[in-house]
C-alpha cells in the first residue's frame, strides 16, 4: 500500500492539475455545443462557431488560470492570455487538420467518420494544450514546503 501512497504523493499535483484541466475542458465543450445550437438559425454557422469558441475559450482561460493551474499562475496575466489564445488557435488547427484529412484526403463524408476524426482531433488538441499550458502558459512552479538542506561544513581541524 505504501507504493501507491508514495506514487500518489509524488504525482499529486500533476494528477490534480490534469483532473481539473479535464473538468474545465468538459464544461468548455458543453458551452461550445450549447452556444452553437442556441445560435443556429439566428446567425450564420461560422459566426456561431466563432462566438461559441470565443466564449468557451474565455471560460477555459479563467477556469484554468484560477482553478486548474492556480498554484502556477504568475503576475504576467497579459503574457498568459496571449499564449493561451495562441495555443487555443493551434489546438483548433490541429482539430481541423484531423477533420480535413478525413474529409478531403480520405474522402470519408459520412457522419460516423466525421465524428471519429473530430474525437481524434479533440483528443490530440487537448493533449497539446495540456502540455503547452503547463510548460509555457502556467509555468510558475510553486515552491516546495521543504526547507532547503543545510550545507555541511567540515569542522576546522586544530593543528
Amino acid at each position: 500500500m505504501s507504493v501507491i501512497r508514495d506514487t500518489y504523493a509524488r504525482f499529486q499535483t500533476l494528477i490534480h492539475e490534469i483532473g481539473k484541466f479535464g473538468l474545465v475542458g468538459i464544461v468548455s465543450t458543453i458551452i461550445t455545443f450549447g452556444l452553437q445550437n442556441a445560435l443556429f438559425g439566428h446567425v450564420g454557422p461560422l459566426t456561431g462557431v466563432v462566438i461559441a469558441n470565443a466564449v468557451a475559450t474565455c471560460f477555459a482561460f479563467l477556469g484554468n488560470r484560477y482553478w486548474a493551474f492556480r498554484a502556477r499562475k504568475t503576475t504576467h496575466v497579459a503574457r498568459e492570455t496571449v499564449l493561451f489564445v495562441i495555443f487555443n488557435v493551434c489546438g483548433t488547427l490541429i482539430q481541423a487538420a484531423f477533420v480535413g484529412f478525413n474529409h478531403y484526403i480520405l474522402h470519408n463524408h459520412d457522419q460516423l467518420s466525421l465524428n471519429v476524426a473530430n474525437v481524434l482531433g479533440v483528443g490530440t488538441a487537448t493533449m497539446f494544450r495540456l502540455v503547452c499550458y503547463r510548460k509555457f502558459v502556467f509555468n510558475q512552479v510553486p515552491p516546495t514546503a521543504e526547507p532547503p538542506a543545510e550545507e555541511f561544513i567540515e569542522p576546522a581541524t586544530i593543528p
